[in-house]
């Protein structure tokens, strides 16, 4: 069996000396050992900035996996459960036919409210709480519990605003005090401090992604709202974005995953193994509203199957980001990897680096596709 640190370090190495990616992490668990912890490349191309195991990567959607991680601690807690009306702990979200919203629907993206407020700007989601008020005052496109869409940018203020009504904390302590401390990680922020900003990589965004086309239902991610020189922007790096706002590194999320399965890491396990059934069991597998698109999700995590760049196995769970950030566990293989990069890239099964990373940490532990 091939070694895999060697492996993907040499992977990452060749990625980046051919031109197909400026910055990369990736580390691997494996039965609860740290069993790949690799970096290449530049963080920042034009101050000659490289590339460490410290660097935070904005990940995009692989956030909406810690998301539904702080979610699913409450509910081990006790503070909320996934047959909750989301207006049981948040009142105003009940308005324009939402009364019936189930913390479920949110997570599993079949809420109704794949939408952003019209006239939403790139700077309005810097305002946390003015924009969890507007999109508690959304009319729902579809009933609740009836038709999936992915939720791309309304998801994390559904359910980091019933979290932390629920808890009373806000969600950045949340997610601070029950998966970051908890785990002791180099790194995992929904709102960069200012003394770690210059730990963030800079993006780069291809021109096939920037000129990509929006599906049918046009607000779902507006024009500019995921594009590098919005993510690039401090003050988006310091805002709370639970949807896609992530700043972390490949340690910090796999360490995440790692916690989940087996027997933890470090002696810690986030969620007893009952409740991590529960969270990765089929909630929803259908094809997206706005774009045709497969979906196939548990409880906030997208599960495996034939289009799953984590491999067709059912068992394993977790979430990819736009450009090809991804992260995810299978059980089944004591198996939790982190892969961050800074270079977005065009999802191609099979294909791109993202796929071809994920196919070699499994490739070398003997963890079939």
């Amino acid at each position: 069996m091939a070694d895999p640190q060697a492996t993907i370090q040499a992977l990452l190495d060749d990625l980046v000396a051919s031109g197909e990616e400026r910055g990369l992490q990736v580390a691997v668990y494996h039965r609860g050992d740290l069993v790949v912890d690799a970096w290449a490349g530049m963080a920042d191309a034009a101050t000659d900035t490289p590339v460490t195991p410290d660097t935070l990567f904005t990940v995009y959607s692989v956030s909406k996996g810690i998301t539904a991680t702080a979610i699913h601690i409450l509910a081990e807690q006790g503070k909320l459960a996934y047959d909750d009306p989301i207006a049981k702990h948040w009142p105003e979200f009940a308005k324009c036919g939402k009364a019936g919203t189930l913390v479920r629907h949110a997570l599993s993206h079949l809420a109704g409210v794949p939408q952003l407020p019209p006239g939403t700007t790139v700077d309005d989601v810097l305002d946390w709480s003015a924009m969890c008020d507007r999109i508690a005052a959304l009319t729902p496109l579809w009933p609740p519990g009836q038709t999936p869409c992915y939720h791309a940018l309304t998801y994390g203020w559904i359910l980091g605003g019933v979290a932390e009504r629920a808890d009373g904390r806000p969600f950045t302590r949340i997610v601070e005090e029950e998966i970051a401390q908890a785990l002791e990680l180099n790194g995992l922020y929904f709102g960069v401090p200012a003394a770690d900003l210059d730990r963030v990589a800079t993006l780069e965004e291809l021109p096939a992604l920037r000129d990509a086309e929006p599906g049918a239902i046009r607000d779902i991610a507006p024009p500019g709202s995921l594009s590098d020189a919005q993510m690039n922007r401090p003050e988006i790096r310091q805002a709370c974005l639970p949807a896609y706002g992530l700043c972390t590194t490949a340690r910090s999320l796999a360490r995440v995953y790692a916690s989940l399965i087996d027997d933890g890491v470090g002696g810690v396990r986030l969620l007893p193994s009952d409740r991590v059934r529960r969270a990765t069991t089929l909630e929803v597998e259908g094809l997206d509203a706005s774009d045709g698109s497969p979906l196939r999700f548990a409880l906030g995590y997208s599960l495996g199957g034939p289009d799953s760049a984590k491999g067709t196995r059912p068992s394993a769970f977790g979430h990819g980001g736009y450009g090809g950030a991804y992260s995810y566990a299978d059980p089944d293989f004591g198996l939790a990897v982190g892969l961050t990069k800074n270079r977005l890239a065009v999802d191609e099964p099979g294909i791109d680096a993202t796929w071809q990373i994920l196919r070699a940490v499994r490739a070398s532990l003997g963890v079939p596709n």
